[in-house]
């Protein structure tokens, strides 16, 4: 299936060479940065979410397993759900002190937002 994925070729000049293998380049993921060098921003959102509050942490530069971690901590320290993802994390409900409180206090350089 991945030898014909033609939507990643779509700019491809066609080749007559019956070896040509089309290779494409792959993102790496950025390395995480320490906690003290990181700089979350912890703020509300209500948008297309059918008027619920949730608290959003934005900001973390590093890999989606790290990203992943800190959110099941968050969560986890918190008593509510929520998810990582796009290098974002969203808790349900507002929470934006506590979140703030928990960031600081395992050493993430956090501010509270709107």
């Amino acid at each position: 299936m991945s030898d014909n994925d033609w939507k990643s070729r779509l700019g491809v000049v066609y080749s007559t060479n019956p070896d040509f293998k089309y290779t494409t380049e792959a993102q790496q993921e950025p390395q995480t940065l320490p906690p003290a060098k990181q700089r979350l921003i912890v703020r509300i959102d209500r948008r297309q979410r059918a008027g619920k509050q949730v608290t959003l942490v934005e900001g973390f530069v590093g890999t989606q397993e790290d990203l992943s971690a800190l959110a099941k901590t968050l969560k986890t320290k918190c008593g509510v759900g929520g998810t990582a993802k796009d290098g974002e994390i969203t808790v349900q409900g507002d929470l934006r002190d506590k979140v703030v409180a928990l960031l600081q206090s395992m050493g993430y350089n956090a501010k509270r937002g709107n």
